[in-house]
């Protein structure tokens, strides 16, 4: 239950840091990225966009994930869809696009790490970036911000060039905050593991029972 409410809880932040940039028009990266320059071309509901978006990243993260990460990717990105989709009821506000980009990247970033850490993603290139720190090591932040960068470099032309800069440096403080927390986060896919080697024979099994 404290877990499903954290990843509750960063699902908040994320979808704050979503909404925030999606109101002073700044990008951000992955399937969320993608997803807010569809808006911008097709004047469609970001929350429609987003979950449909995802569904075949779920077959990835199912074979090589597993079912736990991916059963809370979908919680995850069920959740984001649903606040984000609150956004109607929302009083309308708006901020410069470079205060958006950094409020908005860091909301986006401190949300996406405490996902990781419980084991949790929004889909897309988080199940990827998490795949490649679990398999190689690699860091989740610098991934992100590779993938990020192309999904904004591809929806640079529905903001314009200003707000395209402003959306780099958010997708580069949202990176630099995964990054961050790097550590924290591979520790998590490795507790268990090392809980279990820990045990007896006979917690071993009532542990994975």
């Amino acid at each position: 239950m404290k877990r499903i409410l954290l990843i509750l809880m960063a699902c908040v932040m994320t979808s704050a840091g979503i909404l925030t940039l999606r109101h002073s028009h700044v990008l951000t990266g992955g399937t969320a990225g993608l997803s807010l320059s569809l808006t911008y071309w097709f004047h469609s509901s970001f929350a429609i966009i987003f979950f449909l978006i995802n569904i075949p990243f779920y077959v990835f993260s199912l074979i090589r994930m597993g079912i736990r990460f991916t059963l809370s990717t979908v919680f995850a990105v069920t959740a984001l869809t649903l606040f984000t989709s609150a956004d109607h009821w929302l009083p309308s506000a708006s901020f410069s696009p470079l205060a958006a980009a950094i409020c908005g990247g860091a909301l986006i970033g401190l949300g996406l790490s405490l996902m990781f850490y419980h084991q949790a993603s929004l889909g897309g290139a988080n199940i990827l970036a998490l795949f490649l720190q679990k398999r190689y090591g690699w860091n989740p932040g610098t991934v992100n911000f590779l993938f990020d960068f192309a999904a904004v470099l591809a929806g640079i032309f529905s903001v314009g060039l200003l707000k395209g800069l402003c959306s780099l440096v958010s997708i580069a403080v949202t990176g630099l905050i995964v990054g961050f927390f790097k550590n924290k986060i591979k520790s998590s896919y490795s507790l268990k593991p090392v809980m279990l080697k820990n045990m007896t024979p006979g917690q071993s099994q009532e542990a994975s029972s």
